[in-house]
């Protein structure tokens, strides 16, 4: 059995969150440049009226300057992902509550009724609490990617059931429940029994590599 390697996937969680705080700190000093802009606008055209400005196309805020400078850095040093997923914008919505159930062509039926049961051994576990849709995709991705060779091939994720989203849909479990439809190395899954999270959580049987 190959373990998966932890250190990296937390190390993919620090890169993605802390490329969303630079690139919030940019929008962010980007709307107050914007809101300053429109207050004062009148009085700048009052007093620059008959005068040509200068331009300078390097005008920017220090702190722009330093949080681009570290997503570019970030996007150079994160890890290899391969993403052979689509991004459609339309999926099939489920509900908090749905069971989400899918299984290759040619899969055993009786392989599909121990996974339903709950009857492989859980060989890892991915929870995607806590990130947004773009960070949960490359996360996913690349554990997919990388948790090869687990010695029974089953691997828990945890989507939750999205409780706390807006009007209470669960947007995450509804990708999850898309992107894994779509994963080469999934072979099938289904929502866990409720001792192993139920509808927050599914198990799925990975292809080996």
């Amino acid at each position: 059995m190959v373990n998966f390697d932890k250190k990296n996937l937390k190390a993919l969680k620090k890169q993605l969150k802390d490329k969303q705080r630079s690139e919030e700190v940019v929008q962010q000093k980007k709307q107050q440049q914007k809101q300053i802009d429109n207050l004062d606008q009148d009085y700048f055209q009052d007093a620059m009226q008959g005068v040509s400005p200068l331009v300078d196309d390097t005008a920017y805020h220090v702190s722009e300057k330093v949080a681009a400078k570290r997503i570019r850095h970030q996007q150079d040093d994160e890890l290899m992902i391969t993403d052979p997923l689509s991004d459609e914008l339309e999926v099939t919505e489920v509900t908090s509550e749905d069971t989400l159930s899918f299984c290759q062509t040619g899969i055993q039926k009786s392989v599909f009724r121990k996974l339903r049961a709950g009857n492989y051994r859980i060989s890892d576990e991915l929870d995607l609490h806590g990130t947004n849709l773009k960070q949960a995709k490359q996360i996913l991705v690349y554990y997919l990617q990388e948790a090869v060779q687990f010695e029974s091939c089953c691997v828990r994720i945890i989507h939750g059931k999205g409780h706390r989203s807006g009007n209470n849909k669960p947007v995450l479990k509804t990708y999850v429940n898309h992107w894994l439809q779509e994963h080469p190395r999934v072979l099938a899954f289904h929502t866990c029994k409720s001792r192993d999270g139920g509808a927050g959580a599914v198990y799925v049987l990975l292809r080996r590599s």
